[in-house]
C-alpha cells in the first residue's frame, strides 16, 4: 500500500477529516500515491479484498411528491451492484423516479467528484442507504473526498458515523 502524507490535503479531505475528527472517528484519511476512481483500483492500491471497498453511488430522485431534486447515496460493496429497482422502491415509495446523477449533479449536491464521493461531509445532506452486504468485513475502506483519499472503518462505524438504514441494495451477482 503507497500512502502519501508529506502534501496539503485537497479541500474535499479536509472537510472529510474535520468531520471524522468531530465524530471521534480514530481513522483519519490518507491519501493514496496512485487514484483509485474505481472499486477495483482502491482495492489494488490497498491490497484488500473489492468488496472490502465502500463505493459511494449516487442517484438522482425526480418528481418527488415533496419537491425535492434529492441526491441518493447507496453505500455499497465494491464487489456488487446496486439493484436499482430496490433503490427506487425505498426511496420512492410516496411517488417520483430514480434517474442517473451526472457530474454537476453530484458536485453541486455532494461537493465531491465523481471517484471520489465520501459517505459524510456532503454540501447538502443526501437520502443514504447501506448496503448490508458490506457487514461481510469487519475492516472497510470509502472515498475520502477525493479520488486520492481514502480512509478505513468498519460497517458498524459506517451506520454510526452516518445514521443511515441497512438494506439489501445490491442486485444478485452475474452467473
Amino acid at each position: 500500500m503507497n500512502l502519501s502524507v508529506s502534501e496539503p490535503l485537497p479541500p474535499g479531505v479536509q472537510r472529510v477529516t474535520e468531520v471524522l475528527a468531530a465524530l471521534g472517528h480514530p481513522h483519519a484519511p490518507v491519501m493514496l500515491d496512485d487514484a483509485a476512481r474505481t472499486a477495483q483500483q482502491a482495492a489494488d492500491a490497498l491490497g484488500v479484498a473489492l468488496g472490502q471497498i465502500a463505493k459511494s453511488i449516487i442517484f438522482r430522485r425526480k418528481n418527488h411528491p415533496s419537491g425535492d431534486d434529492a441526491a441518493v447515496l447507496v453505500i455499497t460493496s465494491g464487489d456488487l451492484r446496486v439493484d436499482e429497482k430496490k433503490v427506487q422502491a425505498i426511496v420512492c415509495a410516496e411517488g417520483g423516479k430514480l434517474g442517473r446523477a451526472d457530474a454537476d449533479f453530484v458536485k453541486a449536491k455532494t461537493g465531491f467528484s465523481i471517484g471520489g464521493v465520501s459517505p459524510l461531509a456532503h454540501a447538502e445532506p443526501p437520502v443514504t442507504l447501506i448496503d448490508d452486504q458490506l457487514f461481510r468485513f469487519d475492516v472497510i475502506w470509502a472515498a475520502a473526498g477525493h479520488p486520492h483519499g481514502v480512509f478505513r472503518l468498519s460497517p458498524d462505524d459506517l451506520k454510526r458515523l452516518i445514521g443511515a438504514p441497512v438494506l439489501d441494495v445490491t442486485a444478485p451477482p452475474s452467473p
